[in-house]
């Protein structure tokens, strides 16, 4: 990934935090001499040195992904920035954004008992604290043949980079005045979220 050095994250806190926060993730390899990517859930382990997921079964994507380098992309908060909104007119559009980028090997998880720990995490790290689902009370028989759709997997973390686009190649006046115009948007959403990592970064 293209980081000039003021946007490359180097606070590995804020890495690990858009990697659980955004775990929704993009899995890139190569399949049949092709690029090929996947849109999954993600799920960091505690050490930080695996990432887990799954794939549906029909997927090719998996049938060759061993012995590869390939690329999860976690897209962070992201929002379009208004030459309006700066001190003068003589400016062009922009886009503020947060991304992370890791890169690893896949191992294919045959376990079954693996695999059922990495989809009850999952469910602990989706659902709601006080949601009445319980992966424990599905049928046994009912979840094994489910199991039979996907293909577990991990990959091997070897390297992780992260980029924050967050207005830093800017004066600190026009980037009160950008983060004055995201905080009159809606809460909760990215514009709010771009500029509160701007006032951190």
């Amino acid at each position: 990934m293209y980081i000039p050095s003021y946007f490359k994250i180097t606070d590995e806190t804020m890495i690990y935090d858009v990697m659980k926060e955004y775990s929704f993730a993009t899995l890139f390899s190569g399949h049949e001499g092709m690029p090929v990517a996947t849109h999954l859930p993600l799920l960091l382990n505690a050490d930080h040195t695996y990432l887990y997921g799954h794939f549906a079964r029909p997927n090719k994507q998996w049938k060759d992904i061993k012995d590869q380098t390939v690329l999860a992309v976690f897209h962070g908060p992201h929002c379009y920035i208004s030459p309006s909104w700066y001190e003068t007119n003589q400016a062009v559009p922009t886009w503020n954004y947060v991304t992370v980028h890791v890169y690893g090997e896949i191992e294919l998880v045959e376990d079954e008992d693996e695999v059922m720990r990495s989809l009850q995490d999952m469910v602990l790290k989706y659902e709601a604290p006080d949601s009445s689902y319980q992966l424990q009370e599905v049928d046994p028989e009912y979840l094994a043949g489910l199991n039979k759709g996907i293909q577990g997997f991990k990959m091997k973390i070897n390297r992780v980079e992260g980029k924050a686009k967050l207005s830093q190649n800017h004066s600190v006046e026009r980037k009160e005045l950008v983060i004055e115009q995201l905080e009159q948007f809606p809460q909760n959403t990215d514009e709010q979220k771009i500029a509160s990592l701007m006032k951190r970064i």
